[in-house]
């Protein structure tokens, strides 16, 4: 997994079904269903593969799903 540009994460959680981002407190979230995943708004670079590891964790997110949605 490669670091992201939060376009592209955005872009890739909504193939799976979430929508927004949605303002919220000092992050944005995506929501599906009952489900919120905060996106992370990172100045001037892309979001690390950890953090997008951690997003679809808690999102119930597979490799697998993560990589039919590009």
């Amino acid at each position: 997994m490669n670091p992201l540009s939060r376009r592209e994460l955005i872009r890739r959680l909504r193939r799976l079904g979430f929508e927004g981002p949605f303002s919220g407190g000092r992050h944005s979230f995506m929501r599906q269903g009952q489900l919120k995943i905060r996106v992370p708004n990172p100045h001037q670079s892309d979001i690390s593969a950890s953090l997008i590891k951690e997003i679809l964790k808690q999102a119930g997110i597979s490799q697998r799903e993560w990589d039919d949605a590009e």
